[in-house]
């Protein structure tokens, strides 16, 4: 990986909300793959691999007189990256009791204190999803239950999983840099009882979890919610974020026809948490 070369974007947005959280979610849905917020609008980074003339053809907040969206582009080396995260990457303390933090920010009094280094794999226009999933993590009893984090980014959701009790737990994702990421970030705050994968859905069939948490966009829970629920043990849990309000039918349903029955929704300036139960 140490010749990845980034596609930085730069958007200066009028107002910022909420046309920067519908920014980082069409940009996602393009292929952009990490974001940071600023206080003009919002950074994305894309793999030069993966970029292509048109990229931001489909992005139609781009095309919206509700907002002035304005950006300039350029190709970024990965060396870059730590200054461009120690600038830009802010603590998140959830409910007074879990604190999500780098290693160069001061450690906060809660309960639980995560701490990660952010890298590629973090970005703070990723903090409602990850605040409300959090949030569902500290309210339900993990000790001792099977977990899943599916999409685990930095691993963050697997690492409170453990502090609450959990055991044993897989956090997988298909991206390399949260694989790695993840793995440092495991080891970074002692937990044992973590298994770091790198791919995708197709690593499920033959595993089965009391907890499966997925925090990542609409298509690919949709796409994946079968090999999902087959995972998920009778009476368990389903944890799912990554989407809209506007989302919740269509997830919703999709659900029901796996008898995954609703039993709480959470939400932060647009961005949703479900709960189902099995």
């Amino acid at each position: 990986m140490s010749n990845t070369i980034y596609i930085g974007y730069y958007f200066k947005v009028q107002p910022l909300q909420p046309a920067v959280e519908i920014l980082i979610a069409e940009l996602g849905y393009a292929g952009f793959e990490s974001f940071v917020e600023t206080e003009d609008g919002v950074t994305a980074y894309i793999q030069k691999d993966e970029w292509h003339d048109a990229i931001l053809e489909d992005v139609q907040i781009l095309k919206s007189d509700e907002f002035e969206i304005t950006y300039t582009s350029e190709e970024i080396e990965q060396t870059n990256w730590n200054a461009e995260w120690e600038k830009n990457f802010n603590p998140i303390v959830v409910n007074d009791r879990c604190s999500v933090r780098a290693p160069f920010h001061e450690k906060p009094d809660t309960q639980y204190d995560i701490i990660i280094e952010p890298k590629m794999s973090f970005g703070t226009g990723h903090h409602e999803t990850t605040h409300m999933m959090i949030a569902y993590i500290l309210k339900n009893e993990f000790t001792n239950k099977s977990v899943l984090d599916m999409g685990c980014g930095t691993g963050v959701l697997a690492i409170l999983a453990e502090m609450k009790g959990a055991q044993p737990i897989d956090a997988i994702d298909y991206d390399n840099w949260c694989y790695l990421n993840s793995l440092e970030n495991v080891e970074r705050n002692n937990c044992k009882h973590i298994t770091v994968l790198e791919g995708d859905a197709s690593l499920l069939p033959g595993r089965h979890y009391d907890v499966v948490i997925a925090n990542i966009n609409r298509n690919i829970l949709l796409n994946d919610l079968e090999t999902y629920n087959a995972a998920l043990k009778a009476g368990g849990q389903l944890f799912l974020s990554g989407f809209y309000n506007d989302d919740i039918p269509v997830i919703v349903a999709e659900c029901n026809k796996h008898h995954l029955k609703h039993v709480e929704t959470l939400e932060r300036n647009q961005w949703v948490a479900l709960k189902f139960q099995k």
